[in-house]
């Protein structure tokens, strides 16, 4: 999370992690429950904006593909 200065808000980012059984579907069932809850949680907390969506392709850490 980025802290804004001068305010109470803050920039979130939602990073969802792909499950082997996920297959090639263009978005599984697990991703899309992650997302609907990660997406809720910060939709409840009015101090927090939602900065980005990140999906770990499986590969590594770094290898993130945006999604929006």
């Amino acid at each position: 999370m980025i802290y804004q200065k001068g305010s109470n808000l803050f920039n979130v980012a939602i990073y969802i992690r792909l499950s082997r059984e996920d297959g090639d579907k263009e978005e599984s069932d697990s991703v899309g429950n992650q997302r609907k809850l990660l997406t809720e949680y910060v939709n409840k907390h009015d101090d927090f904006i939602l900065y980005d969506v990140y999906i770990d392709d499986g590969f590594t850490g770094t290898n993130f593909v945006e999604v929006r």
